[in-house]
């Protein structure tokens, strides 16, 4: 009797110490997956997936150990991305985390039934892919791209500052992405109310970017505004800005990324921050959250960036009300 009874205290003894372990434990070949999906390439968006990966680590995942992520790359190349979103849920994922809607549009387009977390939501609810920010109320959450006129007036308002009084801009957009129709009705409102005239020119392939400079340098742009998207944004930035100084066109980026590769400015939502924000919502749905039911943020913050260096190239001065404002300037 004692000795049954001292040994039925140390196995409920024993057991009250595993359980909490074996709780957390995953089984042998259950590691969560992510699919990492973005329009761009990998080295163009490496400081945002670091930020990506570093919410992950804050929140107790370790890459390869509790948690893997499969990434996948259009390169700038949207036509890749079907492709690529069928071969992610092949492997399978248990969650894919997307940046623009053309890519959210791709892996719906292979799946329905995988959540999906957007770190570059582009008018979510105008376009379908939510019912409300408030509650998306399908697979999709994440966070979302300010791109009210207000923004885009603040956009003129910086590019003109640092341009000859009445200087014509150029607006760098791509006809194929149906956001961009509403980008450029709101910056058109903007430029309304600020007087200033615009240039639109149309990007539909990579391979359109020297005619774009060319034509804006024809229509008497001074600079150029980049409505974004992942044929704009992709490995061209580089490209792209050296053809503009040497037409003697000021560009004006969304994303700092197009300041540091030989843009004059930039001035949006800070990239890092909605990746890392993206890291919070992957926790939330693998521990069981319903993807319609979280609220899709928008970035409260945003940075401008100057590059110096590019400034003189072009003849430019910048005012010191800029200077004052810049959350980096680059020399």
């Amino acid at each position: 009797m004692r000795r049954s009874a001292i040994g039925l205290i140390v196995l409920v003894g024993c057991a009250i110490l595993v359980a909490p372990f074996a709780t957390r434990a995953q089984p042998a070949g259950k590691v969560p997956a992510i699919g990492f999906l973005n329009g761009s390439s990998a080295p163009a968006i490496a400081r945002e997936f670091e930020a990506f990966t570093q919410g992950l680590r804050e929140l107790g995942y370790i890459e390869g150990q509790t948690i893997t992520i499969a990434q996948r790359y259009a390169d700038g190349r949207p036509e890749r991305l079907p492709a690529l979103a069928a071969e992610l849920a092949a492997l399978p994922v248990n969650v894919f985390v997307v940046n623009v809607n053309s890519v959210a549009e791709a892996v719906q387009q292979t799946t329905t039934q995988i959540p999906i977390v957007m770190t570059t939501a582009e008018e979510p609810v105008h376009f379908g892919l939510a019912q409300s920010l408030a509650r998306p109320g399908g697979t999709i959450t994440g966070v979302v791209v300010v791109t009210s006129p207000d923004m885009y007036g603040k956009i003129l308002e910086l590019l003109t500052a640092v341009l000859p009084p009445g200087a014509r801009i150029g607006v760098l957009f791509d006809p194929t992405a149906a956001v961009h129709a509403l980008w450029l009705h709101a910056l058109e409102e903007a430029a309304r109310a600020l007087r200033v005239s615009l240039v639109p020119t149309g990007v539909r392939r990579v391979e359109d970017f020297d005619q774009a400079v060319t034509e804006m340098h024809q229509g008497n742009a001074r600079g150029f505004v980049v409505l974004g998207g992942s044929l704009l944004l992709s490995d061209h930035r580089e490209r792209s800005n050296t053809l503009a100084v040497r037409s003697g066109l000021a560009a004006m980026w969304p994303i700092r990324l197009g300041a540091a590769t030989g843009g004059l400015m930039s001035y949006g939502a800070i990239a890092r921050d909605r990746y890392h924000r993206a890291a919070t919502y992957v926790d939330k749905i693998l521990k069981g959250a319903n993807p319609g039911e979280l609220p899709m943020e928008q970035p409260m913050k945003f940075e401008l960036v100057i590059n110096l260096k590019t400034a003189h190239a072009l003849g430019l001065t910048i005012p010191p009300t800029l200077f004052f404002q810049a959350d980096e300037v680059l020399r």
